[in-house]
């Protein structure tokens, strides 16, 4: 399903049903402590009923999965809550899937001990979706915004692939990423409070091939409205330029958890 939003991309759709294939394969990228620190704030453990607005292929509910919560992951892509089941059941793994938008979910009051957005809270019209997260979660419930970024002023690789992201498509604004901690949103500010609020760096390790993958598989490119000759032409440069690069590396990455407590 297309996306439209005028603080994306300048308004250019997009679409993660376009790369859900290759979304699964190489975006499932976060590390295991990225999903220990969100077992240490007590967030998708044993006994939770959790819910992960766009899920995208599941990435959170799966690796999340051992811990012992019961998940519900929502997505409004059609082919991402596909592509996220089928992984899903290829590891035996009894996890609900919606295909639904955050502003469209409907689940009665006091449904969720916990709701997570991971890497999709800026898409989401928050005076409509953070009414709706404050209803469906039960008291003291908690609502986990995560985000993780690579850091283009640190890396030459990644500096050099975002400069052909923006050659081929000027429009995104996924580009130049850099630290920062998060903060509630105004239209929260009566409905939660800020628990914690957390930055850290962490390397993630890539080859050429999954870093090709990754970046194949960003809004920019993959998602984007580029022409198949479009992205052809991108992977062929990009390739390219990877030719020159170690065939192992490791891309600074930035991660962010704002945990906000529902309040009564």
């Amino acid at each position: 399903m297309e996306i439209k939003n005028k603080n994306i991309d300048h308004g250019n759709a997009f679409d993660w049903g376009r790369v859900s294939e290759k979304y699964g394969k190489y975006r499932d990228i976060y590390p295991e402590e990225f999903y220990k620190k969100i077992v240490d704030l007590c967030l998708c453990t044993k006994g939770q009923k959790v819910l992960d607005l766009g899920t995208g292929t599941g990435v959170l509910p799966r690796n999340l999965y051992k811990y012992g919560a019961q998940f519900v992951g929502a997505d409004i892509s059609e082919n991402q809550i596909k592509e996220a089941q089928r992984l899903s059941e290829e590891k035996g793994m009894d996890i609900q899937y919606v295909c639904a938008s955050a502003e469209n979910i409907d689940f009665p009051d006091e449904t969720f001990d916990t709701v997570t957005a991971c890497q999709c809270f800026m898409y989401f019209d928050k005076s409509t979706v953070l009414p709706k997260i404050h209803r469906i979660l039960k008291d003291n419930g908690h609502f986990a915004i995560l985000f993780m970024a690579w850091l283009p002023d640190e890396s030459e690789i990644a500096r050099k692939s975002e400069d052909l992201v923006l050659k081929y498509n000027p429009a995104w604004t996924g580009a130049n990423m850099q630290r920062s901690i998060p903060t509630l949103p105004k239209e929260g500010i009566d409905l939660f409070t800020v628990e914690n609020a957390i930055g850290f760096d962490i390397d993630i390790p890539f080859t050429r091939e999954t870093w090709h993958g990754r970046m194949v598989a960003c809004r920019g490119i993959g998602a984007s409205s580029l022409s198949e000759a479009e992205i052809a032409e991108f992977e062929k440069e990009h390739k390219a330029f990877l030719n020159t690069v170690p065939e192992a590396f490791e891309i600074p990455h930035y991660v962010t958890i704002l945990n906000l407590q529902k309040n009564r």
